[in-house]
């Protein structure tokens, strides 16, 4: 069962060596994300799954220990998801969502629950969203999520998918769903218009929606902002 969940978005630039001289730019965003962290660890759960977009044909799970770095992003920064040893065999590293949930977790000194990930591709319908969800929390007994993804990235002229018209009502409607825990308004995100708007969020929000189904929690919007014309939203649901 769902006891908790954050939401954050998952750009690269969260993390100060990343972002160089414009790390203080995003500073609220981070601020709202560790403030989301610790009602996850508040939960006291017994299972932690980090769900973010990845570039995959459907889904792929990531093991406790898994590595990531931003050596993509020309810094010299690495990560694991969680506590776990990394495994000597080799395989994926996470994907940068998952990068940048691990270095929050890092950050906040997650001490909870095991962790594992999962990589959700940008293509996965919305209905088998919501079923992943739902087995997601039937899992364990004391499930907790921590959801990574972007809202659109067409806000603004320099966005880095110029400017949509649609985008804003887009990202406001995705707010208000993760504010009052409404998980039909979430489910009913048009997938083709979040891929047009570069949505990452959608799929692992309508994972999320089909989790906390009957879950009886609550929510808070910690952050709603959209430097350099993308839309980022961190929420709480407990």
């Amino acid at each position: 069962m769902l006891v908790a969940a954050a939401v954050c978005p998952c750009p690269p630039l969260l993390v100060p060596e990343v972002a160089a001289g414009a790390a203080p730019e995003l500073e609220g965003a981070r601020t709202a994300c560790v403030d989301a962290l610790g009602v996850l660890a508040a939960a006291r759960p017994d299972r932690l799954v980090v769900v973010g977009p990845a570039e995959v044909s459907e889904t792929v799970t990531y093991a406790e220990g898994t590595r990531g770095s931003f050596r993509g992003f020309g810094v010299d920064v690495g990560v694991r998801l969680g506590r776990g040893t990394p495994s000597s065999a080799p395989g994926p590293e996470l994907a940068p969502s998952l990068a940048v949930a691990a270095w929050l977790l890092e950050r906040t000194g997650w001490e909870g629950a095991p962790v594992e990930g999962l990589g959700v591709a940008e293509s996965l319908a919305p209905r088998r969203c919501e079923e992943v969800g739902a087995e997601i929390a039937g899992a364990a007994g004391r499930v907790a999520l921590l959801v990574m993804g972007d809202a659109s990235a067409c806000r603004t002229l320099k966005a880095p998918g110029y400017l949509d018209e649609r985008a804003a009502g887009f990202d406001e409607r995705a707010a208000r769903a993760l504010e009052t825990v409404d998980t039909a308004a979430l489910a009913a995100l048009d997938a083709g218009l979040a891929r047009e708007l570069q949505a990452c969020g959608r799929g692992p929000w309508q994972i999320l929606a089909g989790a906390a189904e009957g879950a009886g929690l609550s929510g808070a919007l910690l952050y709603d902002d959209a430097p350099y014309g993308v839309g980022y939203l961190v929420a709480a649901w407990s």
